[in-house]
């Protein structure tokens, strides 16, 4: 008997890591030029970059209904665990974590939800700390815990070509997108409280990039960390961004994770996006930053 853990399609992790902590992953939907999909299941990376590299573009996404959620918890209890600790993207950017809450509500006490305040690795990391509490027998508090101290060392970075794409999906403000569109100029971003917020400015994709890995760097501190990257029809970046950090931080450098951001994420950010997560392990000097 154990704690099972829950994710949502956002936290792209490798399929093989999914199967190894035996993690169940709840898709978000996206609507791209009318056509709906469930992400990672029907709708892909390369769908979203064609239809927002076209003339016509309609993109939306939706969050999984309240009783997806609660079908989810009802099988796994049923099936044998104790609990269920359920780990979502940001509620600030999604109403995924209000869904889930809403079919924990309805199972009772033996369901946990955590909102990472992230999305991307930045979800995953947590996710996979609880995972790895759960494997090692702790209890569903305890499963909790190691979700929510996971998302306090957990620091994401991401650059985007555009703002354009955030706007129209209401994730930042207009006058931050005319800002950055009057100006030419590549906006570095954050999410210090689960909210998108304009970290930094830069004038090129190169200095976008030479940015990202000084933020990492600096988030990471001297403490031993785990790198995730992301990118999104930019592989050569998120090679650029891997090599550079893999020299920088040597030896602190332990777990490396590399992947396309999914449909969901590039409905939202768009072609070019580049993102660091920076997870620093538990000891003395692993303080939160940014």
């Amino acid at each position: 008997m154990s704690v099972a853990v829950v994710t949502d399609s956002t936290a792209y992790l490798p399929p093989d890591l999914v199967r190894a902590h035996r993690l169940t992953v709840v898709p978000l939907t996206v609507v791209l030029n009318g056509a709906e999909g469930l992400e990672g299941v029907e709708t892909f990376p390369a769908d979203a970059t064609r239809v927002l590299g076209g003339r016509r573009v309609s993109v939306s996404t939706s969050r999984p209904a309240p009783e997806q959620f609660a079908q989810v918890y009802r099988s796994l209890l049923a099936g044998g665990a104790d609990g269920v600790v359920s780990v979502h993207l940001s509620a600030e950017l999604s109403g995924t974590v209000e869904a889930a809450r809403l079919a924990a509500a309805e199972i009772g006490d033996r369901v946990e939800v955590v909102d990472s305040r992230s999305t991307g690795m930045g979800l995953g990391f947590p996710v996979l700390a609880a995972a790895a509490a759960a494997e090692g027998g702790a209890d569903l508090p305890a499963v909790r815990q190691a979700a929510l101290d996971t998302v306090d060392r957990t620091t994401i970075y991401f650059y985007v070509d555009t703002l354009e794409f955030l706007r129209r999906g209401g994730r930042i403000n207009a006058a931050e997108a005319l800002f950055g569109t009057a100006l030419s100029v590549k906006p570095i971003m954050h999410m210090p409280h689960g909210a998108i917020v304009v970290k930094d400015k830069v004038r090129t994709a190169s200095r976008g990039v030479a940015r990202l890995v000084d933020l990492a760097v600096e988030a990471a501190g001297d403490a031993e960390v785990d790198l995730g990257v992301h990118h999104l029809a930019a592989p050569q970046r998120a090679e650029q961004l891997l090599a550079a950090l893999t020299d920088r931080l040597g030896n602190h450098l332990h777990d490396t994770y590399v992947s396309e951001a999914g449909a969901v994420v590039a409905a939202h950010a768009g072609p070019g996006l580049a993102c660091v997560v920076i997870h620093r392990r538990p000891g003395p000097d692993a303080s939160p930053e940014g």
